[in-house]
């Protein structure tokens, strides 16, 4: 799977980019580019964590959380958990990562 200079928010059921079944086929991914607005991103966002029951991990790149932070950080729920992972064009900063900060506050770092 290439995206080349588009980022993409993965949502993971059973499969990679799959669609549900007619008659309402809906994707579990939304790929995200320069012009994509920040409320296509929110609504996506809230699809796949309140809406759609089919999902489990929802990947999504760390750049393109924080366009949503507030989303993001306010998503309390165990499922689907919700997982920042870097981009080709991004590094990893574990500072913005909201999964870590609870777990540090959790273990009282």
């Amino acid at each position: 799977m290439s995206l080349k200079a588009d980022h993409m928010i993965h949502y993971c059921s059973r499969k990679r980019q799959h669609v549900t079944d007619p008659p309402d086929s809906q994707r579990n991914f939304l790929v995200v580019d320069a012009k994509t607005e920040t409320a296509a991103i929110e609504k996506a966002f809230h699809n796949f964590t309140v809406e759609r029951k089919d999902i489990g991990v929802l990947l999504i790149n760390q750049h393109i959380a924080e366009r949503i932070r507030n989303s993001v950080d306010s998503f309390a729920d165990a499922f689907p958990a919700v997982l920042e992972i870097p981009s080709k064009d991004h590094p990893y900063d574990p500072d913005k990562d909201s999964v870590l900060r609870r777990v540090r506050r959790l273990f009282g770092e």
